[in-house]
């Protein structure tokens, strides 16, 4: 792929998508062979930002804000379904929730799927007992409860002790404003209870693309145990781990996020499109 620099363009607003940003090289009309890569953002549903593409370079990729007002995510896969439609071949690359909603698409097999990477992701509900109890009560928080009390706690759940002298530092408060800036206090709520009402595991072995599970040294919000049953319930899977990084990386080492993924895609979607025999 070129290491052409990528402009940003926005595309216009559409229903249920709003602040589409599209990220295009004018060189890709020429690689009839390259997907275009989807990036399906995380919980708090913003696009993915231009310092995280940018390791996308010569790539096109395309990130669309999560809708509002859906309570399951197999209705964000749905959207997303509907969203891809148009790209005769593409990867998701979904993190976190995002990961939740690309990993209920590729269990549903869409045409012109060639590729799946996931970064935090699970395929079930992530959160104890006690977790899913509190945050079920996070619809009830109300007023200086919403900013203070549980995006506070949030925050902290998503940290790790890499983040302040990441290449790109970040502290949980930074966490915290990120979602008040990105995500209204009913539809955190919503996105929740969908959390804990998900459960693909034993949809996994549908997935018919190769597979990237990203995952972080640390990771107090997902843990081990989710990303091992990721990594033995996908047939064609293969697992990167990213050493002293945590759960929020993309934002974090988005050099070495894009980078993971990309190398991903070339070796095992394009490199197989490479060897794939010529017919008849």
């Amino acid at each position: 792929m070129s290491a052409t620099a990528p402009t940003v363009r926005t595309a216009p607003t559409k229903p249920l998508h709003r602040a589409t940003a599209r990220l295009t090289l004018d060189d890709m009309s020429t690689n009839d062979t390259a997907p275009v890569i989807i990036a399906v953002p995380c919980f708090a549903g913003a696009p993915w930002d231009e310092r995280q593409l940018r390791p996308f370079a010569g790539w096109t990729v395309v990130t669309r804000r999560l809708p509002e007002g859906l309570g399951r995510v197999e209705a964000y896969a749905d959207v997303l379904a509907a969203q891809v439609r148009e790209y005769a071949r593409f990867v998701l690359a979904g993190d976190s929730y995002g990961a939740a909603i690309a990993l209920e698409l590729a269990t549903r097999r869409p045409a012109g799927l060639v590729g799946l990477a996931l970064s935090g992701g699970f395929a079930s509900n992530p959160l104890p007992i006690w977790k899913a109890a509190a945050a079920r009560l996070s619809r009830f928080s109300f007023g200086p409860l919403w900013p203070h009390a549980t995006l506070r706690f949030h925050a902290s759940q998503l940290a790790s002790p890499y983040d302040r002298t990441a290449p790109e530092p970040h502290a949980p408060n930074d966490f915290r404003r990120f979602f008040l800036s990105h995500t209204n206090r009913e539809t955190y709520a919503a996105r929740v209870l969908s959390v804990v009402n998900f459960d693909v595991r034993s949809r996994l072995h549908e997935i018919d693309v190769p597979t990237l599970v990203l995952s972080p040294s640390y990771d107090h919000l997902v843990g081990r145990r989710l990303t091992d049953e990721l990594v033995a319930g996908i047939p064609d899977v293969r697992e990167i781990v990213l050493e002293r990084t945590g759960h929020m990386f993309r934002f974090t080492h988005p050099d070495q996020y894009g980078a993971a993924i990309v190398a991903f895609v070339e070796r095992e979607v394009l490199g197989r499109t490479r060897r794939r025999p010529a017919g008849p």
